[in-house]
């Protein structure tokens, strides 16, 4: 039985530069108790669809045409037609949204209980003291570990996966007949993934709610989904029953977002690009694939030790006492001990809380150790004049997470990557260092008309191939790729990993790869290592770390990987 039917949807934005139509003529039905994935790139057009259901859209966006139907056994109302006070009652009542980013989503000047309290009581007479009761019950019933203190707690005083919880707490306060999850999960380490998607398929069997689930990833969306709609351009380019779209596509874009992921018995293969689907034939796509493999290989691992690591601690002081003494202390890192060798890419996973990007950020000195040694060919950082420390700094570098925070936005991007080269002394002039930065361009794929853009006009991959150009325009020998793709698409993910281990092949780079997704990690790396609560728990081999993990703990990261699924 449908519950909600989307009819012809289309949307633009309008200003001062023209009319750009973004959704065209999207239909699609959920079905009641089920739960519909919609997968696509981002720009796709799959958030502002679920948006468009609640009316929750930019001023400049204007819906041209189509109808959204909420049924109700024999009635439809058109949600399009609906004044804002209507709106406002069918709004967690009737449907309600969990957003991508619970930090932005939730007040953080407001404890977490009470914002939930404030959706109840806006909605329904209940006291101030029934109110809590019911809330403290629902984070129980959500998992939120001491519900009373999480009740009391702010935002960022509680975990990521805690503040998703929150939301979700928040979104079915209500008993909503349907749930918008809008990437709930793209941020989240494997583990807390896992437990949220077990989370919403639990609520879902005991309120009987119908779930819009929306994901970059098919191996997220094949955990969850009973159908599952592929968007593409705006428009939708194959929807159906998980299991013919998962194992009989006919989509050349959906098989290209099948195969991009790297799989976990795959190893040092070129990963298809979307645009091997949508620009190539599959014969041609055949014999680019049997060209990679034959070679295959990233270059070869040296028996010299890069970078060794010796009893290595850092502790953070939480808390002082009236007298300005350590009352509390966090160990971050606590006792790591492996050697990096030249040409190698070392792979370090755990979750977040773990310590992987506070050692990444003591093996460049960003951040110095309290305790133990770190060498890098031979020579201990903690000894190194500035001098020494500045040319330690043109040999190592280091790739961020969120690309768009490590840019200046109001440099260009000719000014920050001829910036590294100006403090380094390595250009003559400018003329000499405006010709080194199109050379590094070219190297990412990017135009040399990027140089006189700014961050803001450019894509997230596109943003992400600037600061890999950036950390390489000083020729090191030693990167750390810190969660350098963790935040981008699995299309636009692929094309960076191939880029790195091109670069990596000619310019014989090591690297410390760091991440909490498994799959990608296993696929770059030679060796593992795995951190949990700031310790190293075990180190090996990358394929024989998958196949004989010797912690619980490895294996239940494992066991979490969210791999295609066909049950």
């Amino acid at each position: 039985m449908k519950i909600l039917e989307i009819k012809n949807l289309s949307l633009s934005f309008v200003n001062t530069s023209g009319t750009k139509q973004v959704l065209k003529n999207i239909s699609f039905s959920l079905e009641k108790a089920k739960t519909l994935g919609i997968v696509g790139e981002s720009g796709s057009g799959k958030s502002l669809t679920a948006l468009s259901v609640l009316k929750l859209l930019p001023n400049n966006a204007v819906i041209d045409n189509g109808n959204i139907f909420l049924v109700d056994q024999d009635s439809k109302i058109d949600l399009l037609t609906l004044t804002e006070k209507e709106l406002v009652k069918i709004r967690g009542n009737e449907i309600s949204m969990v957003f991508q980013e619970p930090m932005t989503s939730l007040n953080p000047s407001v404890k977490c209980g009470k914002q939930v309290v404030e959706v109840l009581t806006n909605h329904e007479r209940v006291s101030k003291s029934d109110a809590k009761k019911r809330v403290i019950e629902l984070f129980d019933e959500v998992k939120l570990p001491d519900s009373e203190r999480i009740y009391n707690s702010y935002p960022h005083e509680i975990s990521g996966g805690q503040k998703q919880r929150v939301m979700i707490a928040m979104a079915i306060v209500l008993k909503p007949k349907i749930l918008i999850a809008d990437e709930p999960t793209t941020a989240l380490d494997v583990t807390v993934q896992k437990a949220i998607l077990d989370l919403l398929k639990e609520i879902q069997k005991k309120y009987k709610m119908s779930i819009i689930f929306i994901s970059h990833d098919l191996g997220i969306i094949s955990r969850i989904a009973d159908d599952i709609l592929v968007m593409y351009g705006g428009e939708v380019a194959e929807s159906g029953r998980k299991n013919d779209i998962l194992t009989k596509s006919v989509n050349s874009y959906t098989k290209g977002l099948l195969s991009c992921r790297p799989a976990l018995n795959m190893k040092k293969e070129r990963l298809p690009v979307l645009s091997d689907f949508t620009e190539n034939s599959m014969s041609e796509l055949s014999l680019k694939n049997q060209e990679n493999k034959k070679t295959e290989g990233l270059g070869n691992i040296s028996d010299e030790i890069i970078l060794k690591v010796n009893h290595l601690s850092k502790n953070f002081i939480v808390k002082k006492n009236f007298f300005g003494k350590s009352k509390h202390i966090y160990s971050a890192v606590n006792d790591m001990n492996f050697e990096l060798f030249k040409g190698e890419t070392l792979g370090l996973v755990g979750e977040s809380g773990c310590g992987k990007t506070t050692l990444g950020r003591m093996l460049v000195r960003l951040i110095d150790s309290t305790s133990g040694l770190i060498e890098y060919k031979g020579r201990a950082l903690n000894v190194l004049t500035n001098r020494e420390l500045k040319n330690l700094r043109r040999n190592v570098q280091i790739i961020f997470q969120d690309p768009y925070s490590s840019l200046n936005p109001k440099h260009t991007i000719g000014d920050a990557l001829l910036e590294p080269l100006i403090a380094h002394k390595l250009i003559s002039n400018r003329k000499s260092g405006i010709k080194k930065v199109y050379e590094v361009l070219e190297k990412v794929k990017l135009q040399s008309e990027s140089f006189y853009k700014f961050p803001h006009e450019f894509s997230g991959g596109e943003r992400q191939r600037i600061v890999i150009a950036r950390a390489l325009i000083l020729q090191p020998q030693f990167i750390i790729c810190d969660e350098s793709v963790s935040a981008l698409d699995v299309s636009v993910q692929a094309e960076i990993l191939n880029l790195l281990n091109d670069l990596k092949k000619e310019y014989q780079l090591t690297y410390i790869f760091i991440s909490h997704d498994l799959a990608v990690v296993k696929y770059m790396s030679d060796r593992i290592m795995v951190m949990k609560e700031g310790r190293l728990i075990e180190i090996n081999e990358a394929d024989e770390l998958y196949r004989s993990p010797a912690s619980e703990y490895t294996k239940k990261l494992i066991g979490s990987i969210p791999e295609i699924s066909l049950s």
